[in-house]
This record gives C-alpha cells, structure tokens and sequence, in this order.
C-alpha cells in the first residue's frame, strides 16, 4: 500500500511549504529523508508527485489531484483523535437537549451550540421540543439530558438547574377580536379577558398549565406555539407567545399587542436549562451549561 498517514503530511507540508526544506523544518526532519520519502512514494504510485526540473519542486498535476482527499484524510484522524481524547475525559457519546418549543428559536443555545461543535466535532447531538412538563417528565426518565425551560414554581430535589436567560410574553390578540368591538382601546382590564378564550401552550395531560399565564375560565391548550399563534390569528382567542415569535405578526397587523387598562401587557420570565440529579453529567452537558451561563454573564 502506497499511502499512510505519513506519507499524507509529508506530501501536504510539501505543497504547502513550497519546498522539501520547508517540509523538513515543519515535521523536524532532515531535507533528504523528505526527499527519499517522497521519491519512494512516486515509485509505488507510478506517478511524478513533483517536477523537480527548477530551484524547488513543484508539485505536479499527478500531485494536485490527490491533495483535496489527502487533506481530508488527514483532517478526519485529527477529529478521531481528539474525539477519542474527548471521551476519554468523559465526554458522552451524545448529547439530547430538550427545548420548550417557545424557546426553539431563542439565540443563547444556538450560539452555545456553535461553540460546543467546534470544540466537540464528532458529538452527536438531538435537540427535541415538548410542553414544559413534557420536557422535565423526559429529563428524570433519561429521554433528554438538558432541558431548556421557563423557570418553575417552587424546587425540585430531583432537578439541578442554571439560569440562563430572560424571555418576554406579550398578551396578543387577532385586531378583529370581538373584544375590541365592545370594550374600548385601553380600558381592557384583567376581568374581561377572564371570560375571553385564551390559547394556552400546555403539555399533553390538562393539568400540565403555567398558572401565571393561564388566566382564563374558558381555554384551548396547544403544546405548539405555531398552532397557538394560528388560532390567535383567526380571531378564536387570545394568548401570552414569546416577544420574538410575534414580532412580525404585529409589524403587518395580524396581531394586536392587547391595549390593557389594569395590568402590563408584557411578562418577563426567566430561562432555566435543567437536568436530573440522578445521572452524572457527561463533559458536553457540563460544557454547554457553562456556555449558555457565560453567555448570560456577558450579556447581563
């Protein structure tokens, strides 16, 4: 077999060199070996590697060829390298987080999930959406190993948890709503939205509801913010969705930011990301909680 890795780096520092006395100074070795090296290899090949013709070789069309797949080669040891060391350091061999699906489009874990594939390249990861009380059942029964939620009432002893972020809730309705036709622009108060219908994002059992947010008697839970912002938008209720979900909705008019009279029309909850006190935390989990933490530090 012509190619092994050490023919790879001599040809690639060869090229990249400019000259077979580059190449030696960047591997430490001696400029004949890496002439003698590279001649075996273009005898094994059948190929000329390098015209040899001017004051430094130059590498050949023959050469060229093979360099983006040498490259490569040499790329994927380096990764399997430095996963092996990873999980050798107790890295797992994945990583699931668990979003609520409000937060799904919130940029803290997308940019702590842009460094952890730097530093972690070969690291599967899942990223799953569900209720809030879906995501923290799927945390204690091992489906996840993070979850990022909206902060919780009270504590639970099984949970460990890192706040991270804030996200605002604005109380919005269609501009049609029949509300508005009887009430008068900024005189809504808290007791005509409690016999209004209201779109609560909810998990999947009907006890499973924020009671900060769920004002009203009458109510349709969804456990997708798409579906809830649908039926707000045809007018069937109102709703608390996330600022950055219905910034556009309100820009061209299909939602209203609801003109309230007695209280604020916004609601400011923080962001938790969570896991289980009964399983370890593998080095990504504890990596990307750091990240998310950082990020929240810098921010502040």
């Amino acid at each position: 077999m012509a190619f092994d890795l050490d023919h790879l780096r001599i040809l690639l520092a060869a090229v990249d060199g400019g000259s077979f006395s580059a190449a030696a100074r960047a591997l430490g070795r001696v400029p004949s070996a890496i002439s003698m090296s590279i001649a075996n290899l273009e005898a094994e090949l059948g190929l000329e590697l390098f015209d040899r013709s001017g004051r430094e070789p130059r590498p050949t069309d023959h050469a060229l060829a093979l360099l983006p797949q040498a490259r490569l080669l040499v790329e994927q040891l380096r990764l399997l390298n430095q996963h092996a060391l990873s999980l050798s350091q107790d890295l797992e061999p994945s990583l699931t987080l668990v979003l609520v699906p409000e937060l799904m489009a919130a940029a803290p874990w997308h940019d702590a999930l842009r460094v952890l594939s730097d530093e972690f390249p070969l690291l599967e990861v899942n990223v799953l959406s569900a209720a809030q009380a879906d995501a923290l059942a799927m945390l204690q029964d091992g489906r996840a190993d993070l979850a990022l939620v909206f902060e919780r009432y009270g504590m639970d002893p099984r949970e460990g948890f890192q706040e991270v972020a804030q996200e605002t809730l604005v109380a919005v309705l269609a501009p049609d709503h029949p509300l508005l036709a009887r009430v008068p622009a900024g005189a809504i108060r808290d007791q005509h939205l409690l016999g209004e219908r209201q779109i609560v994002m909810a998990g999947r059992h009907a006890d499973q509801v924020d009671k900060r947010i769920a004002m009203s008697r009458l109510q349709w839970k969804t456990d997708n913010p798409v579906a809830a912002l649908s039926l707000v938008t045809a007018g069937l209720g109102w709703a608390w969705l996330p600022a950055g979900f219905v910034r556009a909705p309100l820009a061209d008019g299909q939602l209203l930011q609801i003109p309230s009279a007695n209280f604020t029309n916004i609601m400011k909850l923080f962001v938790d990301v969570v896991w289980a006190n009964s399983r370890p935390q593998g080095l990504a989990a504890r990596r990307f909680v750091t990240l998310l933490n950082e990020r929240r530090t810098h921010s502040s």
